[in-house]
């Protein structure tokens, strides 16, 4: 899937799509959009490392 058909089946803004490829924050709303478009479960693909 293309980083467009992503924005369009998930319904975030190509301002969401360009963010995460630069690596920086989104919110989490956008993130349970395309989490739930892909199918997957935010512990699939998240996870927290204490410093």
């Amino acid at each position: 899937m293309s980083n467009t058909e992503l924005k369009d089946a998930a319904k975030v803004s190509s301002n969401v799509i360009e963010k995460m490829g630069k690596n920086q924050s989104v919110s989490i709303e956008s993130l349970v959009k395309i989490f739930l478009t892909l199918r997957v479960d935010i512990g699939d693909v998240v996870s927290i490392v204490k410093d």
